[in-house]
């Protein structure tokens, strides 16, 4: 059973299912209306928490701010729609009792810290009662007989005290209108990836490169004083070769591997706009047998 501390505690954590997932929110906690033990706990599901669904707490376990439920995620978020802020009457409690697979004994419930219907309506009558039988007293006289309005209360009076809710708990006399309205937030997620890869390619390269090489010539020189020791060797004809080593360049071709740039990947946020719709749903209020039309 849940205490009362648990139930301060667990307002405002979150519901865990049977396998340890997250449901949503807690909303709002439900005592039985005879034993006042907690009941049901109302969770916050939906896009943006705008639903709440009532689970069973019969079996839950408390666990630091968090409650635990032996149900799962799915069957909790398929649970039949019943809306919370008032009374829990004991048709919806049993069509939630028959869905959860749990045994219906026990009367509705009211939402923690709110006077319960049923008790309200016991104590008017009893008040009621009460006032009549000493109105009833009050209007006989030692003779028998009857005066009438001597000693009455003024019942209209005592009704424009609290009003009369009829679908939950007794409220004062003013209704609150609740509408849903959208709060749209964003999320990073993941969209691609982007990686370098870096491979090989072959390309035919084109240079020029200039290169040497030595020809042969003929060069003849006249016999002079200077050079006439060297040219005469003897007085006999002979016939006589020499043979010259020509040269010549030729292109070499080395490769080597240098750096030429670095390469990286980086990131930019760019902002747009994207519109988002979303349905909301938004309470009425008309007047039932008053004069004029003031629906808001």
């Amino acid at each position: 059973m849940i205490s009362e501390n648990q139930i301060q505690s667990i307002s405002g954590g979150n519901a865990i299912d049977s396998e340890g997932k997250k449901v949503g929110s807690v909303g709002q906690v439900y005592l039985d209306d005879q034993s006042g033990n907690a009941a049901w706990v109302t969770v916050k599901t939906g896009l943006f928490g705008n639903s709440e669904t009532f689970i069973p707490l019969r079996d839950a376990e408390v666990d630091g701010d968090d409650v635990k439920v032996p149900y799962t995620k799915d069957k909790i978020k398929d649970a039949p729609r019943v809306d919370a802020d008032q009374h829990l009457d004991h048709d919806e409690e049993r069509k939630l009792y028959e869905y959860y697979g749990v045994d219906y004994g026990t009367p509705a419930a009211g939402v923690a810290g709110t006077n319960d219907h049923d008790h309200a309506d016991h104590a008017d009558h009893a008040d009621h009662a009460d006032h009549a039988d000493h109105a009833d007293h009050a209007d006989h006289d030692h003779d028998g007989h009857d005066h009438v309005g001597d000693d009455r209360h003024d019942r209209s009076d005592e009704a424009g005290v609290v009003g009369h809710d009829t679908s939950g708990p007794t409220t004062d006399e003013a209704m609150t209108r609740s509408e849903e309205q959208v709060r749209v937030g964003t999320e990073s997620v993941e969209t691609g990836r982007a990686r370098l890869r870096k491979y090989i390619v072959t390309e035919n390269v084109t240079t020029t490169v200039p290169v040497s090489h030595e020809e042969v010539r003929v060069v003849r020189e006249p016999i002079t004083e200077e050079n006439r020791g060297d040219a005469v060797r003897g007085n006999d004809l002979t016939e006589e070769e020499h043979e010259v080593t020509l040269h010549a360049e030729q292109p070499v071709v080395q490769k080597e591997t240098v750096p030429v740039e670095r390469v990286r990947l980086d990131t930019e946020t760019v902002t747009g706009e994207q519109e988002v719709t979303e349905e909301v749903r938004k309470e009425r209020i008309d007047t039932d047998g008053a004069e004029g039309d003031d629906r808001r």
